[in-house]
């Protein structure tokens, strides 16, 4: 039926067919609001499918099954309740026979909609094997002898694919989603699946183990796709130790090269840490395993299987030759089977019917078909699509014996195609629109024309021949029409008589005579026909020049508007076999390459195509363009329009009015000379008070009245005023004035509330009587205002004063109470309010809001896009009350929202977004739950940063001196933000380093890297950011190399003031400073008294120390330490004690009181016990205890288990109870555990404590 044709439910799984063209009003074609679910239900109960129909008139319901009817009344149960849409079916006693596939189709007179759905019966214990059991032997036989009889039949098997390498294999499993290892494993004969998984466990760890070698990381793995462009894809993103490490890429295990560019077969791109492959021009040899490998560790494995390979043309169409009537046979070989293949005529898609027999052979490889009963209507171009490649032949239909002349009319109609009206008529026999399309192409692209009428007499043709020149490949006809019928006649080429052997083709329809030349080469030359003795002639001939495809020359014809700014590419692809020239112009004027049509235009030629290219267009660039290709054998021309579009420039001649002493500024402006290709919306004033700085915007204009009248100002005032023009680009420059003074008046007043003439939906008409009294004698216009009712806020209900008595205010919210009142403005400014009209409700039908203004990208980093917009136009919609932004990858269609809720400013910045990913975003408005028409960029926006002048990371915690000690690694990174990486130098006190310093540079990291640090590497060190057409970045720092200090030379005793000690000693060899680390000396004592070392002096940049305080009768030894900042010197200890000998004295007699001693004894207990120590090497260690008994007990010390007696290297003291141990100097042998025993006769006691040396650190 010509009238049907499909719809799309919005059920899933129902289709809808339409059997009219057009749907009366009121009536609809039937759909399903609620289909069958499918079932799944034991043997032997019930089961109940439900579906809701719709549509009008009522549609009715029928329930079919696929292997059998719906007759049993006991079985199936059809229903549906009087006056309800609901429609069931139930299948009573399930059994085994009953799984199937159901269908309900709803019927009216308008269409039919279906949809099906599956019951599964399950079988339990020894039902499953019932039916076979219960079968005759006879039957059985019957069914196996088919059986033998299908075999015979079937076509021959498919060649066996081709083994896959078990190890490829084992690649494969390693990259596949867990979800995809039963499938892998069904195809490969993989049996063993927990075998597999144990194995490739070990695998995997085994090659983890090689990927680190060069990977820090590999992740989001997407594996081998087929584009519906007919490319092959796969990416991963990969981060590897090394940059300069190499990628490779391998098929079935041999390595294949790759471009880098969309030009080679195979392409990497690489974006960031993004490698993506791309497979070009896909064939069925490019399908295997594909493998990538950085060095020699395999990272990602894929398979491209054959299916997914889009099928090519093997063996083209072929042109068909028929008689009238006769059937023609088209027949296209394919690489692979392809269902979806259409047949199209003249691009038009060809459906199987009586005329068109459509076929395919059994292995789906050969598509026929056969155009039965050929007309001259049939002939032009057939052609069979596959969706990426196509194969197109011409259908030729010659006349047969008993066609009929031409009537009159028919020749008339021919005459007029002939004279240059082409396409205006379709001539039976030997025109087609094939050769009208042909001819209408030489005529809009002036590839081939007609000359002058041949010599000779033409009184016996009503049209003769013409010279005709063509391009190469173009269908093309010679015909001439005779006055009257002269008998047979003859086609000659360069007077030698034509045959249907010399490549011709020979048309005669009435008085009507044409030749088809099948090779045009061949053919050219002069071609005349002689009918009697009547002669016409004239030259044929062909053109190999550069020709342009209809469909480029269509796309060109549309104009192209791009933005200013923004750079412009225009490439036109032709065909030409020759060598070519390529010349631009615009306006007549011939672009040079380098300039001409603009700043730095470019032209380029190659690559069969030429390109213009502005880097940045501007207004001076839009005007009409023409690209005129020229060879040795012609030239063809087409024509482009640019269209730059870009902000209006500023008004022209701004007028201030202000009428005697009128409070009011009426401004009139002229429209901007320029208004940037778009037209102008509307027009914004803004005003600024004099002595200040801020402009407040105070209405705007209307394009097609470029005049404002400002009413509010204030008498006696000074303001200056500037307009701007408004596009779809949005605001332009403005035009400001001078400053213009506003001379007080009286102003009127309204004695009355205005008048309600009525309430709707669209809006609240008002009407109001003209104030009088002083001032109501000159009225330029009213202000509305309104408020809801309750509130003490007045807002203006008409952007401008209006002269009228009468205004419907819109604008309202639905369901509120409004007050309004009218205010009358004068020339000097705006009157008092009138009384406010009581409070009327307003009820606005609901509107979806408009869409925003000017969305624009204000900022871009490495994780977030900050967008801007405007407000929709309050005349589009509602007025929005929140934001919804959304955004999607360039490989992600879907759109996602960005946020939670609504975003209720105008400015929003998407956070949390990948590093050079590239997203569409879009932004809709919200109003009470609804959403307007999302605005989205035109183009796609790159997460990251804006190139800026680099600068280097620093902060408080930054060192500008570094000390290290001598023989150390030293490691300076050095952080920096800059996009794109610069070029990163480093020096030492101005020269460039030495070559055992090293530096290493990462995106956003330099470091400095010195394996052993020496006295000669300290200095100033400078690091320096540079790029092209940016300013450096300088940062500098200081290293200095030092190293422990020396000991200090001999100490020397003398006393110099009684009762004093002074010690000198010799300079330590460091204290010249030679390495830049200050020196100082701490001086240490140990007396008889105090058997461990004190510290009596630090900090002492001398080489002398007096000490007070000397006792007769002590030894005190002396000890002197340098150091600097990375530790201290071994100690210089002198040699001899210093002894002062004690005075002799008298001796006298004490006689000691006599008692008796208390009986106090008991044993040994720690009063403080001993503590724990974390000393760094070189340092000094005491370990102090407090121990009490009676009788006084004996100390012993141990260190791990063995007794220091008679040990040298540590001093023991015993003072009334309180017990010391001393190391002087602790070394990494002194670390462990120590222990204090006192004993005496009546039992002993233990402290212990752990001693731990440390590495000085440098």
């Amino acid at each position: 039926m010509a009238g049907e044709s499909l719809k799309k439910s919005s059920v899933p799984g129902v289709s809808i067919r339409q059997v009219v063209e057009e749907l009366p009003e009121g009536c609809s074609t039937p759909d399903f609001k609620q289909k069958p679910i499918p079932l799944a239900l034991q043997e032997g109960r019930n089961a109940i499918f439900r579906a809701v129909v719709c549509g009008e008139p009522r549609p009715e319901v029928h329930w079919q099954r696929t292997k059998g009817d719906l007759s049993d009344p006991s079985k199936y149960k059809i229903s549906s309740l009087p006056g309800s849409k609901e429609h069931v079916l139930q299948v009573n006693k399930l059994t085994g026979e009953d799984t199937d596939l159901y269908r309900c189709t709803a019927v009216n007179m308008y269409g039919e909609a279906t949809c099906s759905v599956r019951l599964t019966v399950i079988e339990v214990g020894f039902r499953k094997s019932r039916k076979r059991h219960k079968e005759p032997p006879q039957d059985l036989r019957k069914e196996l002898m088919d059986f033998r009889k299908m075999l015979k039949k079937r076509a021959p098997p498919a060649a066996p694919e081709e083994k896959m390498d078990p190890k490829q294999v084992w690649q494969l499993l390693m990259t596949a989603n867990r979800k995809d290892y039963e499938q892998i494993c069904r195809k490969y004969g993989i049996v063993d699946f927990r075998g597999m998984l144990r194995k490739l466990q070990a695998m995997q760890k085994e090659r983890e183990d090689r990927m680190a070698q060069y990977v820090h990381t590999i992740s989001n793995l997407r594996h081998i796709r087929v584009t519906k462009e007919g490319v092959a894809v796969f990416d991963l993103e990969l981060e590897l130790k090394d940059p300069g490490s190499r990628v490779y890429l391998y098929k079935d295990g041999e390595m294949i090269p790759f471009g880098f560019d969309n030009q080679a077969k195979h392409c990497l791109r690489r974006l960031g840490k993004r490698h993506h492959f791309q497979i070009q021009d896909l064939r069925p040899e490019d399908a295997g395993m594909y493998q990538v490998r950085v060095e020699d560790a395999e990272v990602f494995s894929t398979e491209l299987e054959a299916s997914a390979v889009p099928p090519r043309v093997v063996t083209p169409l072929a042109g068909a030759h028929c008689k009238q009537q006769a059937d023609a046979v088209f027949e296209c070989t394919l690489s692979s089977p392809c269902p979806g293949a259409t047949w199209q005529f003249q691009h038009r898609l060809l459906r199987p019917s009586d005329r068109y027999e459509v076929s395919v052979s059994p292995d789906g490889l050969t598509h026929r078909l056969v155009v039965k009963g050929a007309q001259f209507s049939d002939m032009g171009l057939y052609s069979l699509g596959t969706g990426l490649h196509a194969s197109s032949a011409w259908l030729l239909v010659e006349a047969g014996k008993e066609q009929s002349h031409l009537t009159a009319s028919a020749d008339r109609k021919l005459q007029g195609q002939r004279s240059g009206t082409v396409g205006s008529a379709d001539v039976h026999g030997w025109e087609n629109d094939a050769t009208q399309r042909c001819r209408s192409g030489q005529e809009q692209l002036g590839t081939g024309s007609f000359s002058e009428r041949t010599r000779g007499p033409t009184s016996h043709f009503s049209q003769g021949l013409t010279n005709t020149t063509v391009q190469q490949g173009e269908a093309t006809m010679l015909s001439c029409t005779l006055t009257s019928d002269l008998g047979p006649g003859a086609w000659f080429k360069d007077d030698v008589k034509l045959t249907g052997q010399d490549g011709g083709i020979f048309q005669q329809e009435g008085l009507v005579h044409g030749l088809l030349p099948r090779m045009q080469v061949a053919q050219a030359g002069r071609h005349s026909f002689v009918a009697g003795n009547q002669r016409s002639e004239g030259a044929f001939s062909t053109q190999d020049g550069p020709t342009i495809a209809p469909n480029v020359a269509e796309q060109l014809r549309e104009p192209l508007e791009v933005k200013a700014g923004r750079p412009v590419t225009v490439k036109v692809p032709f065909e030409n076999r020759l060598p070519v020239q390529v010349s631009w112009r615009k306006d007549g004027v011939e672009v040079p390459d380098g300039g001409g049509g603009g700043p730095g235009a470019q032209v380029a030629l190659g690559g069969g195509c030429t390109r213009l290219c502005l880097p940045s267009a501007s207004r001076v660039d839009r005007d009409q363009y023409s690209m005129t290709p020229r060879s040795a054998r012609g030239s063809v021309e087409a024509q482009l329009t640019l269209q730059v579009l870009d902000k209006p420039q500023p008004p022209q001649r701004l007028l201030k009015e202000q009428h005697g002493r009128r409070a009011r500024v009426h401004l009139r402006w002229r429209a901007p000379r320029d208004d940037g290709g778009q037209a102008v919306q509307h027009y914004v004033v803004e005003r600024r008070q004099a002595g200040r700085h801020t402009w407040l915007k105070v209405g705007e204009a209307p394009a097609e009245s470029p005049t404002f009248t400002d009413a509010q100002v204030e008498q006696g005032q000074k303001y200056a005023f500037r307009v701007r023009a408004v596009t779809s680009e949005g605001p332009g420059q403005a035009l400001q004035s001078e400053e213009v003074l506003v001379a007080p008046e009286a102003l009127p007043r309204f004695s009355a509330a205005p008048a309600l003439l009525s309430a709707s939906s669209q809006g609240i008409p008002l009407t109001w009587a003209a104030p009088r009294g002083p001032g109501s004698a000159h009225v330029l216009g009213y202000l509305i205002e309104k408020r809801k009712k309750g509130s003490s806020s007045w807002a203006a209900a008409n952007a401008q004063s209006m002269p009228e008595r009468r205004w419907t205010v819109a604008d309202l919210q639905q369901g509120c109470q409004y007050e309004f009142r009218v205010t009358a403005m004068a020339p000097s400014g705006s009157g008092e309010p009138g009384p406010p009209l009581d409070a009327v409700f307003a009820r606005d039908p609901r509107r979806l809001p408009g869409p925003v203004r000017d969305l624009r990208v204000t900022d871009t980093s490495h994780t977030s896009i900050a967008l801007s917009w405007e407000q929709p136009d309050p005349k589009s919609g509602d007025e929005a009350m929140g934001y919804v932004v959304e955004l999607h990858g360039s490989d992600r269609p879907r759109w996602q929202a960005c946020h939670m809720g609504t975003v209720a400013d105008t400015t929003y910045t998407a956070k949390g977004l990948r590093s050079q990913e590239s997203y569409f975003m879009r932004v809709a408005a919200m109003s009470d739950g609804v959403r307007g028409h999302p605005t989205a960029l035109d183009t796609l926006i790159q997460a990251r940063p804006v190139s800026d002048r680099p600068k280097f990371l620093t902060d408080s915690s930054t060192k500008d001196l570094l000390t290290v000690k001598a023989g150390d690694l030293v490691r300076v990174p050095v952080p920096f933000e800059a996009a794109p990486l610069p070029e990163v130098t480093w020096l030492k006190d101005g020269l460039p380093l030495p070559k055992r310093s090293v530096t290493i540079t990462t995106d956003g990291l330099t470091q400095l890297l010195i394996p052993v640090a020496s006295s000669a590497d300290s200095g100033l060190y400078t690091v320096l950011l540079q790029r092209p057409q940016a300013k450096e970045a300088t940062y500098n720092f200081h290293i200095r190399v030092a190293a422990h200090p020396r000991a200090p030379g001999p100490i020397c005793l003398q006393e110099n003031v009684p009762g004093t000690v002074t010690a000198e000693w010799g300079p330590s060899l460091d204290e010249d400073g030679s390495d830049g680390a200050p020196l100082h000396y701490t001086v240490f004592t140990r007396s008889s008294a105090h058997g461990s070392w004190r510290e009596v002096a630090d900090r002492v940049h001398t080489n002398r120390f007096t000490l007070l305080g000397v006792l007769p009768g002590h030894e005190y030894h002396f000890r002197v330490v340098a150091k600097n900042e990375l530790g201290a010197s071994p100690p210089s200890d002198t040699s001899q004690p210093w002894y002062i000998p004690r005075q002799q004295r008298d001796r006298f007699t004490v006689r000691a009181p006599s008692y008796r001693e208390p009986a106090l004894l008991q044993k040994p207990r720690f009063l403080v016990g001993l503590r724990t120590h974390l000393l760094p090497q070189g340092c000094e260690c005491s370990m102090t205890c407090a121990v009490r008994g009676a009788p006084l007990p004996r100390v012993t010390w141990f260190k791990d288990g063995q007794s220091l007696e008679g040990d040298p290297a540590v001093h023991r003291a015993d003072v009334l109870g309180v017990c010391s141990l001393v190391i002087p100097c602790v070394t990494l042998k002194d670390s462990g555990q120590y222990k204090a025993v006192a004993e005496n006769t009546l039992g002993h006691a233990v402290s212990t404590a752990t001693l731990i040396v440390t590495e000085s650190s440098s």
